[in-house]
């Protein structure tokens, strides 16, 4: 076999084909290295004398269906400059590494397009091998994640299996990627990136959240130049969460047959958008008969279609009227669900209305969580929780839809 199939085929150069043979379905090349290009693996001198060889067995990647062994016989040598008595280095492979450079960029090619499990059947390797090769190549790469040009993230917390267990994620809305990954929810669990940044001197300049008391409190500690933007879709659900509560309560308080059978069956009809309703039969006639028996819940529901208009005006100053005229008619219906809610809106009102300074929200990330959750799924869980932060680092890499 020449040199030339062996640096193209391979990516090995520097060594010499000796035999190939076949063995158990594999194809094995036995390499020599070249005298003149053993140096101190120290100090890099040529002025070495071998001290005895060690055979040594190396993946790489497969001639069609065919598995490929290199063995090499590694030579031990002494430096007579710096004395060392080591291995010399190869020029194939990485230190304490049982395939080529070759083998390692092939198995991350496929890792794109398959699972782990996938690829480790598809080579003939184990699932740990594979596992292995995608760790370092996600260390090398998301370790310490760019954080230099961040100015605008987004903060969420999701939710990873039984037992209330929690990561806090953090994402640069310019660039979709995850910058922050910390265990558990709450404050505690953006320590070591506020301390990053600050190292960094990063000028962060709006951070959307919802109204998590623990994240404003860790935003306006560390970073208290950054605009709070609270994301509107966490304001709009928060405050269906509060409808679904009071059609409960009206429904245990009916005391008529009529008022329960019409309440009964209404909540997902309270909570669909008004211009989305009818895509059942029957849903805006059955959604009108329940609000003409009950005004209190008719109240709120016309509540909730206006509340959305607050982020559907043209400009910040409409938006602020719009938000007063909401709390005030809130606060003089005398419904306590709804004088509650605009108790709290008035306590957020700066950070509602910076989404016309900074228009952004965690739906992008929120998008990210469900990739989380789908990789968690396929991957059945990821006991190696380290390794399972680097694989959310690199979601936003992903082609494939999602491979474990």
């Amino acid at each position: 076999m020449s040199t030339g199939i062996l640096y193209h085929g391979f990516g090995i150069v520097g060594y010499q084909h000796v035999h190939t043979e076949y063995s158990g379905g594999k194809v094995v090349f036995r390499l020599s290295q070249d005298r003149c290009r053993m140096t101190c693996p120290s100090c890099n001198s040529y002025q070495v004398t071998k001290k005895g060889s060690f055979l040594r067995s190396f993946r790489c990647v497969p001639i069609g269906r065919k598995p490929v062994v290199i063995e090499l016989p590694v030579q031990r040598v002494e430096c007579e400059e710096c004395g060392a008595l080591r291995q010399v280095s190869i020029g194939f492979a990485d230190e304490r590494r049982t395939y080529t450079r070759a083998f390692e960029r092939y198995v991350l090619e496929l890792s794109r397009y398959m699972t782990m499990l996938d690829v480790a059947r598809h080579l003939g390797v184990s699932w740990g091998l594979v596992k292995d090769i995608q760790r370092r190549n996600l260390e090398r790469r998301f370790r310490n994640p760019d954080i230099k040009e961040l100015d605008l993230i987004a903060i969420d917390e999701i939710s990873i299996g039984k037992h209330h267990k929690y990561l806090t994620v953090v994402l640069d809305l310019r660039s979709g990627a995850v910058v922050h990954v910390g265990d558990g929810r709450g404050a505690d669990a953006l320590d070591p990136f506020w301390k990053r940044i600050k190292r960094h001197k990063v000028k962060l300049r709006a951070i959307a959240i919802d109204m998590s008391p623990s994240y404003i409190a860790a935003v306006l500690e560390n970073y208290p130049d950054a605009e709070i933007v609270f994301d509107h879709f966490h304001v709009i659900k928060m405050y269906n969460d509060k409808l679904s509560d009071l059609r409960r309560d009206l429904y245990h308080e009916a005391t008529g047959p009529l008022q329960k059978k019409v309440l009964k069956g209404t909540r997902w009809l309270l909570l669909k958008n008004a211009e989305r309703l009818d895509s059942i039969p029957n849903e805006k006639k059955h959604l009108e008969e329940a609000l003409k028996l009950n005004e209190p819940l008719a109240l709120a529901y016309y509540m909730k279609e206006y509340l959305r208009l607050i982020w559907k005006q043209p400009n910040k100053e409409e938006a602020a009227r719009c938000l007063d005229d909401w709390t005030a008619k809130a606060f003089s219906s005398g419904i306590r669900m709804l004088v509650r809610f605009a108790g709290t809106l008035q306590v957020h009102r700066r950070g509602i209305l910076a989404y016309y300074d900074y228009p952004i929200s965690t739906g992008p990330l929120e998008g990210t969580n469900n990739k989380i959750k789908t990789l968690q799924k396929q991957a059945y869980g990821f006991r190696d929780k380290e390794f399972f932060k680097l694989k959310i680092y690199a979601l936003h890499e992903s082609r494939y839809a999602l491979v474990g």
